[in-house]
Formats: C-alpha cells, structure tokens, sequence
C-alpha cells in the first residue's frame, strides 16, 4: 500500500491516539527556565516569552541551545519548522547527548538541507558508550519548512524510538545480550543547534551552502519533556515505577509497528545495516527486528 486510504486516516489519527496512550501529558517546558544557548546566543532569538524561539544561521556562525539537566529515560519532544527553500548543506539538529566523549551517549535526529523541490532528508543516529556509525536516512513525506512539525525521541530499557508526528520511524533494541552497547548507565542533556555541513550534508558535500539565501531560520516551540530528570547520581530514575517502563511500552503497538514498515518501505534512502561495503557482514543489532 503506498500512502493509500489507510495511512491518510492514520497519518490523522495517530498523533491523537499515541498521546491518548500516554498515561500523562508531557511536560511543557519554558526556554528561558528550561534551556541556555550552548554557543552563538546572539543568534537565538526568544518569541512568546520563552515558549518559541528562533535560531540563524548566516556566515558568521549557526548556534545551539542545550537543556539544563539531564535525562535517564522517557518521552521528549519538539516541535520544529526548518529552514525553507534552498537550505542544501545545512544541518539542524535536535539530540540527547551524555557529554562524556570517549564513552559518549547520543541519540540523534539530523534534517540534511536540500535543493529546492528535492525531499528534505532526516537522519538518525544511535551512540552507545562511544560507538556509533548506525545512520539511517528516511526521506520526509511532507514539506518540512511549511509548518510545525513533531519530533520525539522515547528511550526506556527495552529500546529507542524515534518518531515523526508520532510515527515510528526509527527503532533501536536493547541488545546488550547480543554483545552490543545499549545507552542506559548515563543521563542524556536535550540539544539542538543549526549549522554549516555543507562539507556532507547534502549528497555527500557536493551542493553547499548558497550564502545568497542567508540568513537561514528554524523555528522550535512546544518544547515537553516527559523524563526522569538526574541532578546527579542516576538512581533514584531505576526504580521501574515511571510510565515508560510499563510493559505496554516494551514494544510498538500493532499500529505503530504497521506505520513504521510503512516507512521503512517507502521512505527510507539509506540504512547501515544494508551498507555491505561498509558492512560486509551487518552488525548483530541488525538482525533484531522491532
């Protein structure tokens, strides 16, 4: 089925049903109380009080913000318009970081800029205790600049999930019994930044930045965080009693796991574990499935 009666309904519905699901509303959070610029301040601009802001882009510098604690497990998201028209070699980016270098952990979502007319492209990445190398590239299926859009990273001990609009677009098993790292002994910070890649971002580094077209603008508001917050020693966010540790969300519902094949399917341009020049034999994570 490509994109035919059922999903138009689900692409509808599914927001409302995924946040039906949650047994409590997430958390809106405040720029000005909840976040500080990471570099570039003067290009981060707050509107309506903290709840939106607005970051640029120009030949000087891009900029990032950061939150001002850290996370073990939950729900965050964002809501993100990008950079409109010709935005090729730009990266935004909204990602959980443990700030820890060698032993880092980072869940990233990255949107590549484009040519104008060609899909905008977002990237996803998984760091476990310093290892990372797992790219995987969807092609969005609606104009990303045109409107506010959700984008909300869910990490409990059973997995990570990526979502766009509440569609599942990325799934990352706990596979410690396989050998391989899973990010769950280090609290993660919320980040987002808007910056020059124009040396890979868009197909490869071959169409950089047209600095006629600056300034470059994204636009974040509805900024929640439904997450166990870690001032300091992580334990007290173990105990199992928080909402995403309810087995109900050990896995994706029927629905969720039907709307990420979908995607899968039909819109993903890139995926390591396929890479056999890269991979010749994938990694073992590979073989999980959802």
């Amino acid at each position: 089925m490509r994109g035919g009666g059922f999903f138009s309904v689900l692409f509808v519905l599914f927001p409302i049903l995924f946040l039906l699901s949650l047994p409590s509303a997430a958390k809106p959070a405040i720029f000005s109380r909840d976040f500080h610029a990471t570099w570039a301040g003067s290009h981060i601009k707050q509107l309506n009080n903290g709840i939106a802001i607005q970051l640029l882009l120009d030949q000087s510098s891009g900029c990032g913000f950061a939150s001002n604690n850290k996370f073990m497990f939950g729900h965050v998201s964002m809501k993100i318009k990008l950079i409109p028209g010709d935005s090729a070699g730009t990266v935004t980016a909204f990602y959980l970081n443990s700030d820890t270098e060698a032993v880092r952990d980072e869940l990233d979502f990255e949107f590549l800029g484009n040519r104008s007319g060609h899909p905008y492209t977002v990237q996803t990445n998984v760091y476990a205790h310093g290892k990372g190398d797992r790219e995987q590239r969807v092609n969005l299926w609606f104009d990303p600049s045109a409107d506010f859009h959700t984008y909300s990273i869910f990490w409990n001990r059973q997995h990570i999930v990526f979502f766009v609009d509440a569609i599942p677009i990325r799934v990352f098993k706990n596979n410690q019994a396989r050998g391989v790292a899973y990010p769950n002994a280090q609290p993660m910070g919320i980040y987002s930044t808007l910056w020059n890649a124009d040396n890979w971002a868009t197909r490869g580094g071959l169409e950089k930045i047209d600095w006629s077209k600056a300034p470059f603008y994204a636009y974040y508001k509805d900024f929640n965080i439904e997450a166990c917050a870690v001032p300091g020693a992580p334990s007290h966010c173990n105990t199992l009693s928080n909402w995403w540790d309810a087995p109900s969300y050990h896995q994706l519902s029927p629905i969720q796991a039907r709307a990420y094949r979908w995607v899968r399917l039909h819109h993903m341009v890139y995926d390591y574990c396929t890479d056999r020049p890269r991979n010749p034999v994938p990694p073992p994570e590979c073989f999980a499935g959802i």
